[in-house]
């Protein structure tokens, strides 16, 4: 298993939005997140400055291919197309990212 960490900017004035669509995500795409060996996923939002925080466990040995299969996901596709854009990718990604990836560097069980 390892844990993954990212952040991205929520536009301010999408946040309600994006609160409202987490209350109720489809199960769908809830089933293709398990199907694709995320376990423990969790997003968090830090406000005022409007900074989420996603964390996930893969429990996998093939990630990029679980992400490809994600991606590829016509459900998954139409979720996104609501929440990418209350969404704004920080500045130092790279090209091709949204959520900044994040490093560990401490956990204790």
């Amino acid at each position: 298993m390892k844990r993954y960490g990212w952040m991205i900017e929520l536009h301010s004035h999408h946040a309600q939005r994006y609160k409202e669509l987490h209350r109720d995500v489809w199960e769908d795409v809830l089933n293709k997140i398990s199907d694709c060996n995320i376990t423990n996923y969790t997003i968090f939002l830090r406000e005022p400055e409007n900074i989420l925080f996603g964390y996930f466990e893969y429990t996998g040995n093939q990630f990029d291919a679980d992400m490809r299969r994600m991606s590829e996901d016509q459900r998954t596709q139409e979720w996104w197309s609501l929440t990418d854009p209350c969404q704004n990718p920080l500045d130092t990604v790279n090209e091709g990212e949204k959520w900044a990836p994040m490093d560990e560097v401490f956990h204790h069980d």
